[in-house]
């Protein structure tokens, strides 16, 4: 997948204008690539268009306008798009009572070698994650993954960790969406 460029961030009054018509395209493409597996977890597939919104908010929220400031927004959000034949997402590990939250953090340290994308034929994908985001002794809820499908939009996305085992099947909408962000630059 193509990364945000430079030219494609607006300055913050522009974006200011713009903002209301481009959080709901952006709130759009998210809604289309959640996918909720069991109580807990919560895949957001990201592309271009969400990234690109999640800089501009960045910006937005630190009024950050420097040249350096930009460009360290982009390297850092540009790292949730996937490469070639990859869907990078955001896993939210969602546990409201913080008490419970820890607790769980903890206990599912190896959460991430449980998750898979399950492709057409039921191959099962593991993501690559960033192993920063795993302390000693817990879990960070939110995890940037990276599927590496081939370039083939998955069928189900689920985990096989036993005490949270669920999948659930993508709906067409979501698997289109996916196959969208996988199709080459300039293939659209």
């Amino acid at each position: 997948m193509r990364k945000v460029a430079r030219g494609e961030i607006l300055d913050l009054a522009t974006y200011d204008r713009e903002r209301p018509r481009l959080r709901a395209e952006a709130m759009a493409a998210k809604d289309a690539r959640r996918i909720h597996v069991g109580p807990y977890l919560t895949f957001l597939f990201e592309n271009r268009e969400t990234v690109r919104y999640q800089v501009q908010e960045m910006l937005r929220a630190e009024r950050l306008y420097r040249e350096e400031e930009i460009a360290h927004e982009l390297e850092t959000y540009n790292e949730l798009l996937g490469g070639p034949g990859e869907l990078g997402c955001s896993l939210l590990i969602e546990i409201a009572d913080p008490r419970d939250r820890d607790e769980k953090l903890g206990r599912w340290l190896g959460l991430l070698d449980h998750l898979y994308a399950r492709l057409p034929g039921g191959r099962r994908v593991r993501p690559t994650f960033d192993p920063r985001q795993v302390g000693e002794d817990r879990l960070s809820s939110v995890q940037y993954l990276r599927f590496d499908v081939g370039g083939v939009a998955p069928e189900a996305v689920g985990c096989d960790l036993p005490e949270i085992a669920a999948e659930t099947a993508l709906a067409s909408a979501q698997r289109q969406a996916l196959a969208s962000d996988l199709e080459p630059a300039g293939a659209k």
